[in-house]
């Protein structure tokens, strides 16, 4: 009973933090599943799918209610992502699940790095170098849809940071872009690993539940605090989670 109040707990906690960033809480689950519960990289990915996919769906609707998405921006990226998640996953599923957790701690330090380094020294000139219409928008939806069939992370924390220095889109709009991406992708890599046994379906569905009860105050906060400062966050939440991953 403890142990299910507990799981609940940690999924409302990164319910908040999905919704305060727009990415569903999995690049936090996935280094907590491991070091917490000792799930290798492959599982703990599966499994924090399980939190993810409901989490994104129910921050896109909060974000469209806050912040209207545009639905052709949303269909041409979700799409995209969706066909290229689904294929990057089967070949995720084979590789080794340490060399897994190497390459994704890599993958959030550089991206980290890169944001800080946005927040410290911003780009003088506002002018977007991309225009969004269908072709770029695919290739972001690609590129994001592949990252997160490999690491089940729905492929916004990629595709946050792009929409806002190449596109020009503001932060809580990129990011409710990015959940529109996330939604379709996350729910066929969590299918594909599903179907290859790689999901703790008693550990996911508790923290779903929580990150679902907790995900509408991450909406809110995100929408309160000033852009610079939730840029400022999300960069030092993925250099920490980077940390956790190459820590363990």
């Amino acid at each position: 009973m403890w142990q299910l109040l507990l799981d609940l707990l940690l999924g409302v906690v990164l319910g908040v933090l999905g919704g305060l960033f727009g990415i569903g809480g999995g690049m936090v689950a996935i280094p907590v599943l491991g070091l917490l519960f000792g799930l290798d990289q492959m599982l703990a990915q599966g499994t924090a799918l399980v939190m993810v996919v409901p989490n994104v769906l129910l921050a896109l609707w909060r974000y469209h209610q806050r912040n209207r998405i545009d639905w052709r921006q949303a269909l041409t990226l979700g799409l995209s992502g969706l066909i290229c998640a689904w294929l990057a996953a089967q070949w995720a599923l084979g590789l080794d699940a340490a060399s897994m957790r190497t390459g994704f701690a890599v993958f959030l330090l550089l991206l980290g790095l890169y944001n800080l380094a946005r927040l410290i020294w911003p780009q003088r000139s506002q002018k977007p170098l991309l225009a969004l219409n269908w072709l770029p928008l695919t290739v972001l939806g690609s590129l994001a849809g592949a990252l997160g069939g490999v690491f089940g992370v729905g492929g916004a924390v990629l595709a946050t940071p792009i929409l806002t220095s190449l596109f020009g889109v503001g932060q809580v709009a990129a990011q409710g872009l990015s959940l529109a991406l996330a939604a379709p992708s996350t729910a066929v890599t969590l299918a594909s690993y599903a179907s290859h046994g790689q999901v703790d379906w008693l550990l996911g569905v508790p923290l779903a539940i929580g990150g679902l009860l907790g995900i509408g105050w991450g909406v809110r906060a995100a929408h309160a605090l000033p852009e610079r400062v939730l840029r400022g966050l999300f960069s030092g939440f993925l250099l920490v989670s980077a940390a956790l991953l190459f820590g363990h």
